[in-house]
């Protein structure tokens, strides 16, 4: 009764907020930095682009206060990633006219997450990683189809500006393309090597590169238990593997262990957060100089 009675002043607070565009630049709400990143290489200077996010928080788990769902209820546009993700959408009360699923134009090439244990995620809670795979953008193709449909958006919205918006767009577009030639060239060498990865998130990545990825599900700053290494030992018994990837940098004593056990480290963070430095682009191409320098060292 009480989330009814929240759902109806929210709804209310909506309909009597005034309009928050101001001189007729359209105010884009996003649920993850990608498509924050996206809508401003798109729109410019033409759009406000709004990702409420606080730093250090999966965007796909967070959920957001009543004063921030009103800011959504007021925006003209609605960046939704789509495949099930932040899933607090769902249950809001989100003008439908604003919405857009940006990744709308795929959806029946969806992948399953494959996983379905509960787990902690630091400020985010308990979540499960079951239902579809949601970390679209990983794979420049699908990124790019994001960005043309915030593109076409944003010119129903100003059509005006709509040449203005194809160019941003053109120009997101030539640099993904540049990155998906990054990407496979560095994966290129590890298409046949059984691959780990900390957490199930590389899905449309693995599928991209033609990679042989298997993803357990540890986070970087929490130290594996016994049963944990245990379970990785038997696991590298039947399928030998001497690299993971990890969203972020695991703990020392982590990577030790790992090295221990032959798996070398790569960090391949999916940005779906804002980076404390750099945007989307430069640390994509960040997570393939990583690649390189393990797959590819330099000749001393």
């Amino acid at each position: 009764m009480r989330d009814r009675v929240v759902a109806i002043l929210l709804a209310l607070a909506a309909a009597s907020a005034p309009a928050v565009a101001a001189d007729g630049v359209p105010v884009v709400y996003t649920v993850n930095y990608p498509l924050a990143y996206f809508a401003e290489r798109v729109g410019g200077d033409l759009v406000q682009v709004h990702f409420p996010t606080p730093p250090g928080v999966d965007p796909a788990f967070w959920k957001p206060g009543p004063d921030v769902i009103v800011d959504f209820q007021g925006a003209d546009l609605i960046l939704r990633n789509g495949a099930g993700y932040a899933k607090w959408t769902g249950m809001a009360s989100l003008p439908r006219r604003t919405q857009v699923d940006t990744s709308r134009s795929f959806a029946d090439q969806y992948l399953p997450a494959n996983l379905g244990v509960v787990h902690s995620h630091g400020p985010s809670g308990d979540h499960s990683h079951s239902g579809v795979a949601f970390t679209t953008w990983l794979d420049p193709e699908q990124a790019i189809a994001q960005a043309r449909a915030i593109e076409q958006a944003l010119a129903r919205l100003r059509p005006e500006h709509a040449s203005a918006f194809a160019a941003g767009a053109d120009a997101l577009e030539a640099d993904l393309r540049t990155l998906d030639r990054e990407l496979r060239e560095a994966f290129a060498g590890l298409a046949a090597r059984p691959l780990l990865a900390s957490h199930p998130v590389y899905q449309y990545l693995a599928r991209r590169y033609e990679l042989d990825l298997r993803a357990l599900l540890w986070e970087p700053d929490v130290a594996p238990g016994e049963g944990d290494w245990q379970e990785l030992d038997e696991l590298l018994a039947k399928r030998p593997t001497s690299l993971m990837l990890w969203e972020a940098e695991p703990t020392v004593a982590t990577r030790e262990q790992l090295e221990r056990r032959g798996v070398g480290v790569i960090v391949f963070d999916p940005c779906a957060n804002r980076p404390r430095e750099g945007d989307f682009i430069s640390v994509q191409r960040a997570n393939a100089g990583a690649l390189n320098d393990i797959t590819r060292p330099s000749v001393q």
